[in-house]
């Protein structure tokens, strides 16, 4: 069977900002897959999407384990046969401790493994069907958190702010995107950096923030950019919905 709509696959799907972004797909045409580490809560988002008449499904998908990640691109393979779209949205962070010399370096390594590892682990395994895609788009989640530039500016809202692990972890991600639009960029395949915004989430407490809808905007955005779009970029949402670039 041919798909002619757009196949888009994210992570970390069952709810927040990636149910949102899968939602926002969906009803830009896509046929989504939702990446979940657990099974049945992503059956019940993907039957949420499927009752306001969006093409979703649910794959397991834990982008800490190695085998969990390749069972889910065989079966994308064999339901699909390519993949247009990988939103890396899956991510782990902990709350801030007192300061860095006190962060657990356990906590730390599960942030690293998540946000950093696990992104690539999962980028890796899917490639192969994201080249068989005339015009792939890779998007990554990270944070207004890994901006080197803003840690360092005591004018920024986020001097202050402590998360060291959570912090680096997305930095190092930043990079990797980076590396990957330059290696990617000769098949066509586009890689972005977004930053959601304060959004409030399960993992943010459900505090303050926008909406998981705002926070997903530039994530849609990238994922769907035109051929003259950009790549290798650090980009977040204006009020108006404009993308803007973020410094690195």
């Amino acid at each position: 069977m041919i798909h002619t709509s757009p196949i888009a696959l994210v992570t970390g799907a069952n709810k927040g900002i990636g149910l949102a972004i899968a939602r926002q797909l969906g009803a830009a045409g896509h046929t989504v897959w939702l990446g979940c580490r657990d099974i049945s809560r992503g059956v019940m988002a993907a039957r949420e999407l499927l009752g306001i008449g969006i093409d979703a499904h649910a794959v397991q998908l834990d982008v800490k384990d190695g085998a969990s990640v390749s069972s889910a691109a065989q079966i994308l393979e064999s339901e699909m046969g390519r993949l247009d779209v990988l939103v890396n949205n899956a991510g782990l962070m902990f709350a801030p401790s007192p300061s860095l010399a006190e962060e657990s370096i356990d906590e730390m390594q599960r942030m690293f493994d998540t946000n950093v590892f696990g992104v690539m682990r999962v980028t890796q395994a899917f490639l192969p069907l994201l080249r068989k895609s005339k015009a792939a788009r890779i998007v990554m989640m990270s944070s207004g958190l890994s901006s080197l530039t803003d840690a360092l500016d005591m004018r920024s809202e986020t001097w202050t702010v402590g998360f060291g692990g959570y912090c680096a972890s997305k930095t190092a991600l930043n990079m990797l995107t980076v590396k990957l639009a330059k290696e990617l960029e000769p098949d066509g395949i586009k890689v972005n950096a977004v930053d959601p915004g304060l959004t409030s989430t399960d993992m943010t407490g459900n505090g303050p923030g926008h909406s998981p809808e705002d926070g997903a905007r530039p994530a849609v955005a990238l994922a769907t950019t035109h051929a003259y779009g950009p790549t290798a970029g650090f980009f977040a949402c204006a009020p108006s919905g404009e993308l803007v670039q973020k410094n690195w």
